[in-house]
Order: C-alpha cells, then sequence, then structure tokens
C-alpha cells in the first residue's frame, strides 16, 4: 500500500505495528520541513500514547511549539517538524481542541494506544484527501484509492449512485467513492473506530455552513477602507505561514485575480524574487501567457512558463485514469499537471490561489445567478418555456456569429452561445438552490445520459444560509465551497501536483479569511456583476489592473478542437456504441452528442469528456485489476 503512494512521499517510508491489537501504520514522506530523521513516520508521540501518520503541513507549528512550552506542556523536542508539534498538542489538549488550533492542510489516521481507538482526521475545507474501506479482514485507509486496491479482498463494484453523481458534476461529489464500500472522510471531519469492524463515529469539528451563519450574524461594521486593510492583513499572515519551508519554493501564476494576490504578497515578503511558474497555449483564446508574463515582471519574479500544445494534452491523457484514481473530468487537469510538472523541475512546494472564487464570488453563477432569479420570477411558467426554445433554437455557434456582427453596437461576453445555452436552461428552476443545481452540472437527470440510474442534483434543494442575512449570491458560494471545491479543484490540484512529488498549498483557503470574507457585506465581493471586489482592491495596492488578465481560463484548453481533431480517434474508440453499452450509458444520446460536437453544432465537449475519462478509466481499472489477481494469487 506504502509503494503504491511512492509519488506522495519519495524521500522516505516507514511501517509500524502499533501493539499487538493495533493497526499497522505506514508513511510515504516527501520531506519539506525538518528533513533529519528526527521527522521520519509513522511518528510515536513523547509519552507513547499516539502514533500517528500524517500527510499536509500545519503552518503555525512554530506558534503552537512556543504555546506548549510557556504552558509547560510541551515534551522533550526530539527535532523540529510540525508533526512532532501536533502530537504534542494533541496529549497537551486533546484530539478535537488540538485540530481547532492547527491552521494548515492535513490528512492524517492516528492511533491511542490508551483508548485502543484510531482517529481518521480530515482538514476543514478538504484540501487533502483521506479514503476509508471495509475489507474482509478488516479497515483499510490510505491517501489515494490505488493504495486500498492493494488490500486483498477489497471490493470494485462500481457504485451506480456515484457514476451518475460524476455524470453531474464531473467529479465524484460529497462521502462517496466509485467503488462501493469505499468512502472518503468529509472535510472537517473526524472519523472514530473502536474497532476495525465496528462502524465509526463522527465528529464534526469545523462546519463552513455553520461559520458562515455565525460570521453573517456578525457583520463587518468598519469602512471599505477598514475592510480592505484588516483583509490585506490577513492575506499577508496567511502567505506568510505558507512560506515556511525547507525545500525550493515557488507559485502558480496566471495573471488572474487569486494567483497574481498570491505572489505579490509573496514577493513583498520575500528578500529574493519568486519563482512563478505558467502556462500559455497555442489556442489563442485559452492563452493566459501574455498577462502571467506581465504581472512577473510588474512584481520581478523568475518567471518560468510553458507554451502547450494538442501533442502535450495526448501524452497525459493516458496518465490520468491512474493519476486521479477515479472517474474525474475537469479538463483543466490537462495543463495542471504539465504546469506542475514544468514547477517540479525547481521546487518541491508551490503556492496556489484557489479560493478566490467560493469565498470573494469569482464564479458568473454568483454574478448572474441574482439577476437571472429575478428576471425568472417576472415570467409565468409558460413564458420561461417559450424563451427557453426560442434560445436553443439557435446554435452556440450561430449565436457566437449573431454576436460578432454587432460587435460594434454592443460588447459581447465570451463564448455568448454557450452562455446563453446555459441560462435557457435555468428557466426551468423554481429556487435559487435549483438554478445553482442546474449551473453546476455538466448532465441534467432530464437527459438520461444513464439507461438505468437517474442523476442526482446534488445538495439538497433548502436553503443552507439564504435568508439568514444572504442572498442568492451567498447561497451559491456556500454551495460551491463544501462541494465544488472539495471534490472538483482540490482534488485536481492534489493528484496532478503529487503525481510529480510537489506540495501545492493554498493561503485564499486559510479558515480565518473564510469567516471574515462571510463577514463582510455582499457588495464589498460582488459590485456591479463583477465579483472579488474587495480582493481586486488588495491587489490594486501592488499590481496595476491594466495588466490583469481580462478574460481568466483557469488553466483552460480547447478540448473542443481537440476532439474533433487530434484526439478524435482516440474518443472514438472509447464511445463505440459496444462500449458504451457495457455500462449503462444512454447510446443514441451519447452518440448523438459526438456527432453534433464533431459537425460544429453543439459544444457538448465537456459533456463528452465526462463519459470520455469514465470509460479510460473504466479501462485502466480492468488493466489493474488483471495485474493485481495474479499479485495476490499463490505461487504454484
Amino acid at each position: 500500500m506504502a509503494q503504491a503512494l511512492a509519488h506522495r512521499g519519495p524521500d522516505d517510508s516507514g511501517v509500524l505495528r502499533c501493539g499487538v491489537n493495533g493497526p499497522v501504520l505506514a508513511h510515504r514522506r516527501l520531506s519539506i520541513i525538518d528533513l533529519s530523521p528526527a521527522g521520519h513516520q509513522p511518528m510515536t508521540s513523547a509519552s507513547g500514547r499516539y502514533v500517528i501518520t500524517f500527510n499536509g503541513e500545519v503552518f503555525n507549528f512554530a506558534a503552537l511549539r512556543k504555546e506548549l512550552e510557556r504552558a509547560g506542556k510541551a515534551p522533550p523536542w526530539r527535532g523540529s517538524s510540525d508533526t512532532e508539534v501536533m502530537l504534542a498538542a494533541i496529549e497537551a489538549w486533546g484530539l478535537e481542541p488540538a485540530v481547532g488550533r492547527f491552521i494548515g492542510m492535513f490528512a492524517f489516521a492516528l492511533w491511542d494506544g490508551q483508548e485502543q481507538r484510531l482517529h481518521l482526521v480530515r482538514d476543514r475545507v478538504g484540501i487533502k484527501p483521506l479514503y476509508w474501506s471495509k475489507v474482509e479482514r478488516g479497515l483499510g485507509f490510505g491517501s489515494e484509492l490505488k493504495a486500498l486496491r492493494r488490500l486483498p479482498g477489497f471490493v470494485t463494484r462500481i457504485n451506480r449512485v456515484a457514476l451518475a453523481g460524476f455524470l453531474r458534476a464531473n467529479c465524484v461529489p460529497g462521502e462517496a467513492s466509485i467503488f462501493e464500500e469505499t468512502r472518503r472522510v468529509l472535510p472537517g471531519t473526524f472519523l472514530t473506530f473502536s474497532a476495525p469492524t465496528a462502524a465509526p463515529t463522527t465528529t464534526r469539528y469545523w462546519d463552513a455552513v455553520g461559520v458562515a451563519r455565525a460570521s453573517l450574524a456578525e457583520p463587518f461594521q468598519g469602512t471599505e477602507r477598514e475592510a480592505i486593510e484588516q483583509l490585506d492583513s490577513l492575506l499577508r499572515d496567511a502567505v506568510k505561514l505558507r512560506l515556511v519551508s525547507d525545500v525550493p519554493l515557488g507559485a502558480f501564476l496566471s495573471g488572474g485575480i487569486d494567483s497574481s494576490t498570491v505572489v505579490a504578497l509573496m514577493q513583498v515578503q520575500s528578500e529574493i524574487p519568486v519563482h512563478t511558474f505558467s502556462i500559455e497555449n497555442e489556442t489563442a483564446d485559452f492563452d493566459e501567457g501574455t498577462a502571467a508574463r506581465a504581472v512577473a515582471r510588474h512584481l520581478n519574479t523568475h518567471h518560468t512558463s510553458l507554451k502547450i500544445t494538442a501533442r502535450d494534452a495526448l501524452d497525459v491523457i493516458p496518465r490520468l485514469p491512474m493519476m486521479y484514481d477515479e472517474p474525474f473530468a475537469d479538463s483543466s487537469q490537462i495543463p495542471t499537471f504539465l504546469v506542475a510538472q514544468l514547477a517540479r523541475r525547481d521546487v518541491t512546494v508551490v503556492l496556489s490561489g484557489d479560493g478566490g472564487d467560493e469565498y470573494f464570488g469569482g464564479y458568473m453563477r454568483h454574478q448572474w445567478g441574482p439577476r437571472l432569479w429575478q428576471a425568472e420570477r417576472l415570467l409565468p411558467g409558460p413564458a420561461r418555456r417559450a424563451l427557453s426554445s426560442l434560445i436553443t433554437a439557435r446554435s452556440p455557434g450561430a449565436w457566437d456569429a449573431l454576436f460578432e456582427k454587432l460587435g460594434g453596437v454592443m460588447p459581447a461576453p465570451r463564448l455568448p452561445g454557450i452562455r446563453l445555452h446555459k441560462a435557457a436552461s435555468v428557466l426551468s428552476a423554481d429556487s435559487p438552490e435549483a438554478m445553482h443545481a442546474i449551473l453546476s452540472s455538466h448532465w441534467l437527470p432530464s437527459e438520461h445520459a444513464l439507461s438505468d440510474q437517474p442523476l442526482p442534483m446534488g445538495l439538497p434543494i433548502e436553503p443552507l444560509v439564504r435568508g439568514g442575512g444572504a442572498g442568492v449570491a451567498e447561497e451559491m458560494m456556500i454551495r460551491d465551497t463544501i462541494q465544488y471545491l472539495p471534490d472538483d479543484i482540490l482534488t485536481k490540484v492534489d493528484r496532478a501536483t503529487m503525481a510529480v512529488s510537489l506540495e501545492a498549498r493554498e493561503p485564499l483557503l486559510d479558515h480565518r479569511l473564510f469567516a471574515f470574507a462571510w463577514r463582510l457585506p455582499s457588495h464589498l465581493r460582488i459590485r456591479g456583476g463583477t465579483g472579488k471586489w474587495i480582493l481586486r482592491q488588495v491587489l490594486a495596492r501592488y499590481v496595476p489592473p491594466e495588466i490583469l488578465s481580462s478574460s481568466k481560463m483557469g488553466f483552460g484548453i480547447p478540448l473542443g478542437a481537440w476532439l474533433r481533431g487530434p484526439l478524435r480517434d482516440w474518443a472514438e474508440g472509447l464511445l463505440a456504441p459496444s462500449r458504451l453499452r457495457e455500462h449503462g450509458f444512454n447510446v443514441p444520446l451519447i452518440r448523438a452528442r459526438w456527432d453534433e460536437l464533431l459537425h460544429g453544432q453543439r459544444p457538448w465537449e465537456y459533456h463528452l469528456w465526462d463519459i470520455l475519462m469514465f470509460q479510460a478509466w473504466s479501462e485502466a481499472q480492468a488493466q489493474v485489476g488483471e495485474s493485481q489477481a495474479s499479485f495476490f494469487s499463490p505461487s504454484p
């Protein structure tokens, strides 16, 4: 199991049996803090009561160490790692109070020898992954499914409900995994097992919805200037904490608001130029290289960029199924892996800008969702359906052409046809929550992509924060924070970076920033139809707004053009009717959409990427199953 995760920790490894009746813990180490043998894991606490195997970083470990020393609760220190401080904090304060003090990203297993209990703990927002599974000989757990698959008796039956959720969300959402008997530890949660065959008890130590509601109940009372000052201070501290490293460190830079803010605050706190990395695209509509270079020049960073081509995508695609372990279809996984691979040549740690969109209203649905909902409420049902039909009667390409003709009269948004079709799809929504479910979905339940399984609509339709001092935009933001962020964005970044043994840190996901953002009035997050207003004001102190990317792509790729061109043969093979039928897909529907994509009639590339990624994953899993069947077979 540990060997299967060697890419996550190439520097050291360890295995430890915890007493006669305890678990066997294994660890693969990517050495970041305290490179000496004193940081070796699994690590036992000073008293011998606890044993930990830990993935991630606790960034405020130095402050916690001093706090323990001042309180007279510090053990004789053996080294300078954050892992040792975590164990001392848990011994001094108990598990839940200690975890509540941690600022960081973490997934760890903790054995309590005194209580004979195993705890599986995951960080607040789900930056680091943690799976667990019941198998014939007890309980297994690990950072990735490829480790669990090494367990004899691991159940590989596909969870059809999870597959349906994947088609809707382009990632497996929530607590489930793609395998029936395997689950994920949810963000902000720890599970406690009293025996390997017993059901766990669940403790929720941090809840995004609860924190958002509490913050809304205590709104920020200062001026706009004071809010900007406070956010600047919080951001500086969040970035500063994540600059602690005993190995080379850099940052991803796209030229957008989020990554530019992180890099700017890194550079003002660094005595040497920060090493930044970006991706350029041979297709101009998807290229952010110019903006990234402009920001890098202004901040005087040491910048490295890589121009990707369709050939690069072809080379990466065969690696994706085993890299992600589950079906995963956010197509920006390709350039994310490539920029991680680029960065790993020079550094072992990178900072990224993930979290700015979810915390500060950066997605189009946050900005236009309230307006769409208000407009929809003015129209009776028949009128909404008629308008929807009118919009979808014209293909996205035809709408694009029309807006191009009107270019001299009115400015056009990027990809107006696709956005109009998306807006048309929400005209059937009867609540803002239902509208968000549609706007954040790929395949919809009405499309019947699976022959035997209805597609879920995701999170419950009941409002989570709306009405308690929050509106439609805030409701959409909290929903993205608790599902889209951990299940898609953070999964993408973790697997892509860890595949090349690179640690990614996300300062914008600091839980103190989350609480502050939710105290802000809505107009400080979204103003004039534009998101991240207050974040932009902070960034404007360091980077002129005119040199930033005006149309953030988020490491996008020209997927439709590639599927019609260099990826066509590969896709055609995976979309063969016999292969689709094998997994219960709606063959006529999917083949029709493939045909429409090839002929430029409809932009179905992202829907079809979901199917393609599942098919490619399924083939890779079959090959893994064959090799592991041989591995576990007794010798003749």
